[in-house]
């Protein structure tokens, strides 16, 4: 099945949460690996323009995804779920999405405030805005590096609970996304 249902998700919604997953932990490490490099280093240019082509493709998945799930009918929470249990997992969702947009906002922001586009893969150019404020890199940098961290303290309270679902409950909710 293509398209979710009420009781499970379609193969696009699940193959985009992978997917995502994958370049997340990917671009958490790369960007961890990377502000450590100096000036000497082979990969100085090449590890930035390929974090910055992949995170601007991931900003395009996670678009594209929001919308899937827009058009899609909304998969029901199962029936042993608690209340606070769909609660939360709501919110867990809403914080993910919202800290990957901050995260692609901030990267956007160290990367043009010279008034230099950033250039995907050599295919094509996301064009610069400039720079907002004064030393604007220095402040976006550090939002993203702090935003990155909590994204991946938010990812590992999901992981959580995914795998209390699936190792204490015994329920069907990772299932689901496999």
């Amino acid at each position: 099945m293509i398209k979710n249902t009420e009781q499970g998700y379609g193969l696009v919604a699940k193959g985009l949460h992978w997917l995502v997953a994958l370049v997340v932990f990917a671009l958490f490490g790369v960007g961890y690996w990377m502000v450590e490099l100096d000036y000497y280093s082979e990969w100085y240019k090449t590890a930035p323009h390929y974090h910055k082509s992949v995170g601007i493709l991931l900003a395009m998945t996670v678009t594209f995804r929001l919308f899937w799930r827009w058009i899609n009918p909304s998969v029901k929470a199962l029936p042993v779920h608690k209340k606070w249990e769909v609660t939360l997992a709501h919110w867990v969702h809403g914080i993910l999405y919202g800290l990957l947009f901050a995260l692609f906002i901030s990267g956007y922001l160290i990367s043009t405030a010279d008034g230099r586009a950033i250039e995907v893969f050599y295919w094509f150019d996301i064009p610069a805005l400039g720079e907002f404020i004064e030393n604007q890199e220095d402040i976006a940098g550090a939002f993203h590096k702090w935003i990155a961290y909590t994204l991946m303290a938010i990812v590992g309270l999901h992981l959580a609970g995914a795998l209390k679902h699936h190792v204490i409950d015994k329920d069907e909710t990772l299932k689901r996304m496999f």
